[in-house]
């Protein structure tokens, strides 16, 4: 019988069978859990520590239905167990309390077609890795990375023979830290040879594994990714064993080991090799041409070897794969002509990062670069490249990072720069720039978020941007130093998103408007905007609650201290007009402040003694500005504060007791007040003072002889006072002392004869005298300038210069003038090679000028007017000017009218 089907029919009957296999495939995806099974897990479960409770839903009749377990869904066996953190951020909190804590119990062999085991980033508290995990036989993936084993590999992992990724990883974040997981017998890794194609051990010790660790390695047929990131590896060997099997391996990472060896040539063999990882290795010697044979090269990191030399192989740029190359911080020279020539001829290049920098490259940046369509990263920074940007660098249209800071570039920035519309990171600083930067540089920037340019401050590099126009792009950081901008133009006012600003001599002179500042402030974390002609006001009651450096320094601000609240730890506002009192608050609306630089201002009133309650303070900078009254005397609340300089204001009142109470108090300048009353007896305490300054006060009483006890002490200046008595000899017990200034006192006595044993002007030691004096930003200089310096000037200093003085080979200065100091010259002044000043000029010095001072050739100034010397000057002598020799009517000669009765015809 010849049946006609209609199509309708053939439509119900697929539809028919497609309901029934999705009826099967329903219920075979709904595995039932296997008792035993089930079991196992509690019992797992329950030698766990879980801090986070994330395990808590561990509970019912069916395992498969348990989060990090998952069943076979014909078999309803427990296939794979994942137990990874759930946070991946190592900082964090969830972090810590998501990781599981305890033992592993050996119930997980229970589990007979476990395939699939993650207990990775964990805390297992230098749990050795268990022996039974090797019964485990099922296992194709283990991962047991960053989870604080220690102890030996066991051996029985290569009992799993199934096994096709095994993740050793061993470095932990949890409270543990990094522990010391080992292997020192690699040979069973040769029982997972047909299976194992992943591999990583980075951060095992495998230091123990002997010279055949790479023949262990390479005896595993089947891998494919071999990870030994930091596992104390200590030597590469330069050849491999005809009986070794690499050959499928496409990912090797044998970075930060100490391999101390040249690149080996049987790395050129493994053509399969995709990603090759050789950074921190400490390699030496060339690169090698051999790379070319790696024709599927995707990646290629050989930074931070600090050794490798040479000029960079043209044959990179032939690698038709390369999409990653770091060959960053070595010792690789020569231009890169010849190696950017390759990738222009390799028309399908798809280099995607180029890190160059930290090397000795040189020469200028040729048009080839151009060629490199597909680059999103680009850094030659810290090399010697000179010339300009060239202007194929508009080509790069995929740029979206270029690095070209800290070289010698001295030509001008491509107009070519303003068609990158990919580009964020733009860095070109620390070069010598020139020539004018228009609208052209930056129309098309619709991506830049960061621009950091400087130059040098006698390069003219100029912004040339209409006053009102308005660029594309908003960015999050911006550093333009030593460029003239000029007027703060409109594409500066719409930048409000900014999180970090530097704008450092470049000119700008006209006022800043509030609306800018409070734009900012919710998300700003550095603002300098020091060295330029800025006028007017600054907004008052700002909140800037991510703020954590304010430098406003070398402007005209004017009008008082601004109320800003802030935890901002540095805060520069010298050299401006500021004036007024400051906050008497001012801890609470800077509570973290550790630096206050206030110097050069007009400010007015008392210090605030609530400066004492900014716990964390260290430097407090005010001088030359107009406080009065007294010191505050609070000190002894504050535990971090090292350097004072309130030096050239109009305070009175004594010196605190409590500053003896400052366990860290290094610089103390007092200098040029009115302070009056005796140095206090306290500032023994302060036995790590460097530099102590309290020259031109009222201050009385004798020179206080445990100075002699401060050993770190290298400046001492008390001059201008009224101090009594005489030059103690524990003054001489101060091996660092190399600036002592007493003059303008009432000082009598003779100068002692131990003066010798400063130590520092002596033998020259410790020349870093100005360590702790940068802090004081301008002063460096000008207590730089009378290092090795001795002043006993204007005093009632009495009797001969001592014999021991020329035993200061290292002096530069010394003025002993109006004292009352008698006897000679000593005949050997000229000991004192290094002398630049001598003073001795009215005192009652006798005798005759030394012939040997002619032979000092450092000596610039020499004064010895209103003495009792006699005889003629020294003809060598190079000091023409009468007034020096003035005073001694008893010398004759040149430059003196008085002729010499030798002279006389």
């Amino acid at each position: 019988m010849d049946l006609k089907l209609r199509p309708s029919f053939f439509i119900s009957f697929l539809i028919l069978i497609l309901l029934l296999k999705n009826l099967n495939y329903g219920s075979a995806a709904s595995p039932k859990c296997i008792s035993t099974e089930r079991q196992a897990l509690l019992t797992f479960r329950a030698a766990l520590t879980d801090l986070s409770s994330r395990l808590f839903s561990w509970s019912g009749p069916d395992c498969c239905n348990w989060p990090g377990v998952l069943c076979d869904a014909r078999t309803s066996h427990v296939v794979k167990i994942d137990l990874r953190n759930p946070s991946q951020d190592v900082r964090s909190d969830e972090y810590k309390r998501g990781s599981l804590r305890g033992k592993i119990h050996p119930s997980l062999t229970q589990l007979k077609f476990l395939s699939y085991l993650d207990l990775s980033s964990n805390d297992f508290n230098e749990l050795e890795i268990p022996e039974f995990i090797g019964q485990i036989v099922s296992l194709r993936y283990l991962n047991l990375s960053s989870s604080s084993f220690s102890g030996e590999i066991p051996t029985s992992l290569g009992n799993l023979s199934k096994l096709e990724s095994l993740d050793l990883y061993a470095e932990s974040f949890g409270d543990s830290g990094t522990l010391s997981l080992r292997a020192s017998n690699l040979r069973w890794l040769s029982s997972l040879s047909s299976s194992l194609k992943y591999l990583n051990m980075g951060y095992v010790n495998l230091s123990g594994a002997g010279e055949t660790w790479l023949q262990d390695f390479s005896r595993i047929s089947a891998l494919k990714e071999l990870h030994l990131f930091n596992s104390e590896l200590k030597n590469l060997p330069p050849t491999l064993s005809s009986s070794a099997d690499l050959k499928l391996l496409e990912v090797l990472d044998l970075s930060e080991n100490s391999l101390n060896s040249p690149i080996p040539n049987w790395l050129f063999g493994l053509t399969n090799l995709r990603k090759l990882f050789l950074r921190w290795d400490f390699l030496q010697g060339s690169i090698p041409t051999g790379f070319k044979n790696l024709k599927l090269l995707e990646t290629l990191d050989l930074s931070n070897n600090l050794a490798l030399q040479g000029e960079i192989p043209s044959v990179l740029g032939d690698l038709p794969q390369l999409k990653f190359l770091d060959l960053s911080a070595n010792e690789l020279n020569g231009q890169i002509h010849g190696f950017l020539d390759a990738f222009s001829r390799n028309k399908g290049n798809s280099l995607v990062f180029l890190d160059l920098s930290s090397n000795k490259l040189a020469g200028t940046l040729p048009e080839s670069l151009g060629s490199l369509r597909n680059l999103q990263t680009l850094d030659l920074s810290s090399n010697s490249f000179t010339g300009s940007v060239p202007s194929s660098i508009g080509n790069m249209a995929s740029l979206k990072k270029l690095d070209l800071s800290n070289n010698a570039m001295n030509g001008t920035i491509a107009e070519s720069l303003g068609q990158l519309a990919e580009l964020v990171d733009l860095n070109l600083m620390a070069n010598t720039w020139g020539g004018v930067l228009q609208k052209s540089h930056f129309v098309n920037l619709r991506s830049l978020k960061s621009i950091r340019l400087t130059t040098e401050p006698y390069r003219s590099l100029v912004f040339k941007l209409p006053s009102t126009w308005i660029p594309p792009f908003r960015l999050e950081l911006i550093q333009i130093e030593n460029c003239r901008i000029g007027l703060f133009p409109m594409w500066l006012q719409v930048q409000t998103k900014l999180n970090f600003v530097t704008l450092r001599n470049t000119g700008i002179e006209d006022t800043i408007p509030d609306s800018w500042f409070s734009g900012i402030s919710s998300k700003v974390t550095y603002l300098i905007l020091a060295n330029n002609r800025i006028k007017g006001r600054l907004p008052q009651k700002l909140a800037f609650p991510k703020l954590n450096t304010i430098d406003l320094s070398s402007n005209n601000f004017e009008g008082t201290f601004p109320l800003w609240s802030t935890n901002a730890t540095e805060l520069r506002l010298y050299e401006n007009n500021f004036s007024g009192s400051l906050p008497q608050n001012i801890d609470v609306l800077m509570p973290r402040m550790e630096k206050i630089y206030l110097f050069s201002n007009s400010f007015t009133g008392n210090i605030p003694s609530s400066l004492c309650e900014v716990s964390g303070l260290q430097i407090l900078s005010l001088r030359k500005n107009h406080f009065s009254g007294s010191f505050p005397k609070c000190w002894h609340r504050q535990f971090m504060l090292w350097g004072i300089d309130v030096s050239e204001n109009n305070l009175s009142g004594e010196i605190p007791e409590s500053l003896g109470m400052l366990p860290s108090l290094s610089v103390l300048l007092l200098n040029q007040n009115s302070l009056e009353g005796k140095i206090p007896e306290s500032l023994r305490n302060c036995s790590g003072l460097t530099n102590i300054d309290l020259g031109g006060n009222k201050l009385t009483g004798k020179l206080p002889s445990w100075v002699g006890k401060l050993s770190s002490l290298f400046m001492l200046r008390l001059q201008s006072n009224s101090f009594t008595g005489q030059i103690p000899d524990d003054l001489c017990n101060v091996p660092n002392l190399r600036i002592l200034d007493l003059s303008g006192n009432k000082i009598s006595g003779p100068i002692p004869k131990c003066i010798s044993n400063l130590t520092a002007i002596a033998r020259g030691t410790n020349n870093e005298v100005f360590q702790n004096l940068v802090f004081i930003v301008t002063r460096a200089r000008e207590y730089e300038a009378i290092a090795n310096s001795i002043n006993l000037s204007g005093n009632n200093i009495s009797g001969e210069i001592p014999r021991e003085i020329l035993g200061l080979l290292y002096l530069r200065i010394l003025n002993l003038s109006r004292n009352s100091m008698a006897g000679s010259i000593p005949e050997k002044i000229s000991e004192l090679s290094r002398l630049e000043t001598l003073d001795l000029s009215k005192n009652k010095f006798s005798g005759a000028i030394p012939q040997s001072l002619a032979a000092i050739s450092s000596l610039q100034r020499l004064n010895l007017s209103f003495n009792k010397l006699e005889g003629s000057i020294p003809k060598l002598l190079k000091f023409q000017d009468p007034s020096i020799y003035i005073g001694n009517e008893l010398l004759c000669g040149k430059p003196l009218p008085k002729k010499c009765p030798k002279d006389i015809k």
